[in-house]
C-alpha cells in the first residue's frame, strides 16, 4: 500500500498550520544571503557582518531549541508495541481505542520527524555562513 499526502505549504499532514514555517523561512532567507553582495559599498563592513553573524547565530540557537524539543517528541514507549499482544486483545474492543491511540501517535512521531528533517537541513545549510561571517569579521 502506498500512502501519499499533499497539503498548502505551511500546513503539516494533517492539514493544520506548520509552527516552525517562521523559522524555517527565517533560516532560508539567512541563507540566501550573499556576503559580498551584502558588504558591497558597506562603509563598516565589520559591523555588518557582526550583525549579520549574531542574527544567524540567534536563528540556529532557535532552531537547536527546536531541534531538541522534536527530538523528544520521538522518544517515549513503542507505539508499535501493540504486536506483542495476543490477537484475540487487539480484536477487543479496547483494542479498538488502542488501535486509534497508535495511529495518531505514529502521526505524531511523522509530523515530528519531518519538521526535524526540514530544520536541520536547512540549520546545515546555513550554518557555513555563520562561519564565513566569523571569518571576515
Amino acid at each position: 500500500m502506498i500512502v501519499t499526502t499533499t497539503g498548502m505549504p505551511g500546513t503539516t499532514a494533517a492539514g493544520t498550520p506548520d509552527p516552525d514555517e517562521a523559522l524555517s523561512t527565517r533560516l532560508r532567507d539567512l541563507a540566501l544571503v550573499d556576503l559580498d553582495a551584502l558588504t558591497v559599498g558597506a562603509r563598516d563592513t565589520h559591523e555588518l557582518l557582526a550583525t549579520f553573524a549574531d542574527d544567524v547565530a540567534d536563528a540556529l540557537r532557535e532552531a537547536r531549541t527546536r531541534i531538541a524539543a522534536l527530538r523528544s517528541a520521538l522518544g517515549g514507549a513503542d507505539p508499535l508495541n501493540i504486536l506483542d499482544l495476543p490477537a484475540r486483545q487487539r480484536a477487543s474492543d479496547a483494542g479498538a481505542a488502542g488501535a486509534q491511540r497508535v495511529r495518531e501517535k505514529l502521526g505524531t512521531h511523522a509530523d515530528a520527524a519531518r519538521s526535524l528533517a526540514r530544520l536541520s537541513e536547512l540549520a546545515a545549510s546555513l550554518t557555513p555562513k555563520l562561519f564565513e561571517a566569523d571569518r571576515r569579521r
